[in-house]
């Protein structure tokens, strides 16, 4: 589902801030190579994250999540001088890719790469983070939110991506649509839950800002 025409999403991107030449680098050779190449964040969330991250300034980032590596350079570019940036995919493949184009980023001293399931490696960093994207297997996003609370504090920021999941969070899911109904569930929970604020941007598929109080 589109939620809004390729003349506005066009406008909208052209008067945002450019998207830098290595990600538009990182953009073509995830095509090229890369199964699913729909899944990279993309020029204008991508100018999202950044900005959000350089308001927030974080010392910390955890991302679940890090697919080519996009999102995770455009966060890291928000990070404090001495700041660290976590990021774990499940897919060891794209390791070296990863590798390849945090290094020429400018961050890769800064960016530390986790190979596994995020609900296994999360518990083990014993670290605050100030500000988390999730953008990982959607059934487990509200498995991955209980342990994010674990290693966060008042006023640390976490980002949900894929919110509206094509619009398919405002249709009557199929029984074994697992992943919609995850979303549904987890909506609501972040809607509800009284230990975070909560606003739900329509922004490409759906990006939810959450503040833990």
């Amino acid at each position: 589902m589109h939620f809004l025409s390729p003349l506005l999403e066009s406008y909208i991107a052209n008067h945002s801030e450019e998207e830098p030449d290595i990600l538009r680098e990182l953009t073509r050779e995830t095509h090229l190579k890369v199964v699913q190449p729909r899944m990279i964040t993309g020029h204008f969330q991508g100018r999202v994250l950044s900005l959000l991250s350089k308001i927030i300034a974080p010392n910390s980032i955890l991302e679940i999540g890090t697919y080519t590596g996009y999102s995770a350079i455009c966060l890291a570019e928000g990070l404090s001088k001495n700041g660290v940036l976590h990021t774990v995919e499940i897919n060891e493949e794209l390791y070296d890719m990863q590798r390849s184009y945090f290094d020429k980023s400018g961050f890769g001293n800064q960016i530390v790469q986790h190979i596994g399931d995020a609900l296994e490696i999360v518990p083990q960093l014993d670290i605050v983070f100030d500000l988390v994207f999730i953008d990982a297997q959607k059934v487990n996003y509200l498995a991955y939110y209980e342990q994010i609370l674990k290693k966060t504090t008042s006023g640390s920021v976490i980002l949900s991506d894929n919110v509206l999941w094509s619009g398919k969070v405002v249709e009557a899911p199929e029984k074994t649509d697992h992943a919609t109904i995850a979303l549904l569930d987890y909506n609501k929970k972040l809607k509800n839950d009284p230990r975070v604020e909560t606003v739900l941007l329509p922004i490409r598929d759906g990006l939810t800002l959450s503040r833990v109080r």
